[in-house]
């Protein structure tokens, strides 16, 4: 007995509703766009970008042309951000305001077409493998993508792929309602016929951004002791997870910790694009199996496009318009951002428009800083409960590298949290020009605040700091003897800074040197000469005791 063939289809379809009984206008191209980046506020200073995952999000303001007839109208803005959050959109600019809006949950697939196709005719075509010949003839779609895709032509009923012959299936128009790209529609009520120009603004999910620094160690400055000029480079790195790219738009970077309490993500819900797919045993039963369980078509050459154009899917050709992705990013561009205020948060804008590309990553350079006046500190901590005869080895002292941001240092700008990399110079005579020196993480630092960057412990620099006395006076008033052996072995002098003992524990007398409260510590800064060391003898005592 002959066996019929049989095609199955894995995946289900969900049509979308039909559109109400309104005019239909699609909203042109945008005409201008601003794209404003928020960084993943959970992201810490030295976590590097997600590009996979991109947990940021973008506020997206589109405008845009629309001729409205008089009465109500359904306007489609096609080319939509997929990461939209639906909800968070206004439309601005229509004469008679919105009624209602929706987001289109279908995008332009092959089970989209199948579907819009049913009952409709396609031209299907087949090739043989062994002659290359190609015969096309007209048949009619008999059932959804989620039934078994069956077309009706003049040798009956038959199942697409079941054939055992390379298929493929040309679509003449796309189905009403369907696009390549998401779409968002809203309801009007238009009083009178007119072009209006209109504003579509929305927040997106699947941005981020961070800052990158680049520091280099520059010559010394003559009577400013231990201070050299630092040049300072700084580029922000963009990225856009979404399948759209936004060209020439006016850009804006928010800097700063935001509060954000709603589910971005969740709230996108991004439309899909169903594929088609089909599995079919050409020979035998489907409880034998199929004796070809590799079976793929082999690949064909469609027919000539009609001129609406030409998409290619699994078995499937539709002759309509192909969207064209940029893959790679242009070379970023050198351009700086000017810094504004809002609120607590910090906007950096970019002059230039700016191409930010769909699945891509871009930087724009946003501070280039000459002459940044800049030093090296060392940092020791002393411990009340060590003793000094121990004989412990000395520790190597911490090394920040320290500004302040403020013009009389070179800076006086907002500086988002990132990644830094320092570069010192190399003798002249050997001729290998700056090599890497330190990498380290910046947080968010504002106009006028001090600049402290640990970069790593000194190979150069040792202190041991520690209870002089051999008598143990825990929990009384009376005052501890401490000393520290501080030792320099560089060439030249420099700072190094004593971390006392936090300010809430302790009271400190330290001779000749001013005493300030620094992060929390009592502290104290000092000079080593060049190649010695020195001793410095203190008191303290605990603040609580009796």
């Amino acid at each position: 007995m002959r066996r019929a063939a049989t095609c199955i289809v894995g995946l289900a379809v969900v049509i979308t509703a039909p559109l109400a009984a309104r005019e239909v206008v699609d909203a042109s191209p945008p005409t201008d766009l601003s794209v404003t980046i928020y960084r993943n506020p959970d992201r810490d200073p030295d976590e590097p970008l997600d590009r996979d995952y991109p947990q940021g999000f973008a506020l997206i303001s589109e405008t845009r042309r629309v001729t409205l007839s008089e009465g109500e109208s359904t306007i489609r803005f096609e080319g939509v951000a997929e990461g939209m959050v639906g909800v968070s959109a206004i439309v601005t600019g229509l004469p008679g305001g919105t009624i209602e809006k929706n987001r289109n949950a279908e995008l332009l697939s092959p089970a989209a077409l199948v579907n819009g196709a049913l009952g409709n005719r396609v031209t299907i075509t087949r090739t043989n493998p062994a002659t290359g010949a190609a015969v096309s003839e007209q048949a009619v779609v008999r059932t959804r993508a989620d039934g078994g895709l069956v077309l009706q032509s003049s040798a009956g009923f038959e199942a697409v792929r079941c054939a055992g012959l390379p298929e493929t299936l040309t679509f003449d128009r796309v189905p009403k309602g369907l696009s390549a790209a998401p779409v968002y529609s809203v309801d009007t009520r238009s009083p009178k016929s007119g072009s209006y120009e209109v504003t579509l603004t929305y927040l997106s999910w699947g941005f981020d951004w961070q800052a990158n620094y680049v520091a280099t160690v520059g010559r010394k400055n003559a009577g400013k002791g231990e201070e050299f000029d630092l040049q300072l480079l700084s580029w922000l790195t963009l990225l856009n997870d979404n399948g759209q790219s936004f060209d020439a738009a006016k850009l804006q970077i928010i800097a700063g910790t935001l509060n954000v309490d709603s589910d971005y993500e969740g709230l996108a819900d991004p439309p899909t694009a169903e594929p088609l797919r089909l599995e079919c045993y050409p020979l035998g039963s489907t409880s034998d199996g199929s004796p070809a369980p590799d079976y793929r078509p082999r690949p064909v050459f469609a027919p000539p496009p009609s001129p609406m154009g030409m998409m290619d899917a699994d078995v499937i050709v539709v002759t309509a318009a192909r969207r064209e992705e940029k893959l790679f990013e242009a070379p970023a561009a050198v351009v700086t951002a000017e810094e504004e205020n809002l609120g607590d948060l910090k906007l950096f804008r970019v002059p230039d428009r700016v191409d930010v590309s769909a699945k891509g990553m871009k930087q724009v350079a946003f501070l280039n800083k000459d002459a940044v006046k800049a030093r090296y500190l060392y940092v020791a901590d002393c411990d009340p409960d060590d003793w000094i005869g121990d004989g412990d080895d000395p520790k190597a002292a911490s090394m920040l590298l320290v500004t302040k941001n403020d013009a009389d240092k070179g800076l006086g700008i907002a500086l988002p949290q990132g990644a830094m990399t320092l570069y010192e110079p190399t003798s002249e005579s050997t001729g290998r020009g700056p090599q890497l020196a330190a990498t380290t993480t910046l947080r968010d630092f504002a106009r006028g605040q001090d600049v402290e960057l640990e970069i790593g412990e000194s190979a150069q620099v040792f202190a041991h700091c520690a209870n002089s006395s051999d008598e143990s006076e825990d929990g009384s008033r009376r005052w501890k003897k401490m000393r520290a052996t501080l030792t320099n072995a560089n060439p030249q002098p420099v700072t190094l800074r004593l971390r006392l003992g936090w300010s809430s524990e302790y009271e400190v007398r330290f001779p000749r040197e001013k005493v300030v409260v620094k992060n929390g510590y009592q502290t104290v800064e000092v000079t080593i000469p060049a190649n010695q060391t020195r001793n410095f003898d203190w008191k303290l005592r605990d603040a609580e005791a009796e």
